[in-house]
């Protein structure tokens, strides 16, 4: 009798063990591994264990040298993630050119991620001045549209979605008084181009998000969430003054699918994954599943 009821405890004990460790992997959202990108460049698979360890559900890859990603060639890359329970759903394509985006469009294609982006304006239209810390871009939008489409329409070919991520330079009028966001707002195809909002540079460049949703409704499919503080710095999600429950509301309206957690820089001690721990706890608060 008493061997019994010990099995029966004993059972229930790993029932319990089971479906608490179920619940506590429960995975929801995604991060930039640019946040951890030091991390990466040390040991690009424990920080990966790290990543699912935190109970993120896809990432976002910045690192692409000689056909790799983080030393991995796609396929590598593409398993060792699929062994964490991750998902490769998008990569930063900063060095790409109209040269060399076959060769970048079919690595992207065969380490299984959907979305294809340009960080930045590419082919040495974008500028940072590291003295005076800041971001420009050519004024040249019309050229610059024409490189995104044609790139993009070589993303279309093979699967691939092609986005857009802006900063907050894309806001301010250029020298022929154009805004360079609503530019190629208007002017690329939603067939072939659509957006990555990043929320903190849309604030910092003093525009409502809101505002960009209802103007261009279902454009936005991607979002970079990342909050900012009193003085304009990059904090974690919930620690700053960025309204998301608001922006979260047009979610909808903004066509976003997916969203991303970044932080470009930690402040006052604190480490990137204390960052994205706080983070995850803000996205929770504020209704991101």
């Amino acid at each position: 009798m008493k061997k019994v009821l010990f099995f029966r405890l004993l059972s229930l004990a790993i029932l319990l063990s089971v479906s608490l460790s179920g619940f506590s992997q429960k995975k929801s959202g995604g991060m930039t591994l640019y946040t951890v990108r030091n991390e990466m460049g040390k040991d690009p698979k424990a920080t990966l264990k790290q990543v699912a360890d935190l109970g993120f559900k896809y990432i976002e890859a910045v690192d692409y040298k000689d056909g790799k990603f983080y030393g991995m060639t796609p396929d590598e890359f593409k398993s060792y993630l699929k062994s964490l329970g991750l998902t490769p759903i998008s990569v930063h394509m900063g060095s790409m050119t109209l040269d060399n985006a076959d060769k970048l469009v079919a690595d992207v294609k065969a380490a299984g991620f959907k979305y294809f982006i340009a960080p930045v304006p590419p082919m040495g239209m974008f500028k940072y001045d590291p003295k005076a810390k800041s971001l420009t871009m050519d004024p040249d939008v019309e050229k610059l549209a024409n490189i995104l489409n044609t790139i993009a329409h070589k993303a279309k070919d093979a699967g691939l979605e092609f986005l857009y991520h802006n900063h907050n330079f894309e806001f301010e009028k250029n020298k022929d008084g154009i805004v360079p966001i609503d530019y190629l707002l208007e002017k690329l195809d939603p067939k072939y181009v659509n957006f990555q909002m990043d929320l903190y540079w849309v604030t910092k460049a003093g525009v409502d998000p809101v505002d960009y949703f209802k103007k261009y409704p279902g454009r936005f499919k991607m979002w970079h969430v990342k909050d900012m503080d009193s003085q304009e710095r990059f904090a974690p999600v919930g620690q700053g003054k960025i309204d998301f429950k608001r922006i979260l509301a047009h979610k909808k309206l903004s066509g976003m699918k997916y969203y991303i957690v970044e932080q470009d820089q930690t402040f006052d001690g604190m480490k990137p994954f204390e960052a994205l721990k706080i983070s995850k706890e803000g996205l929770q608060k504020f209704g991101f599943n």
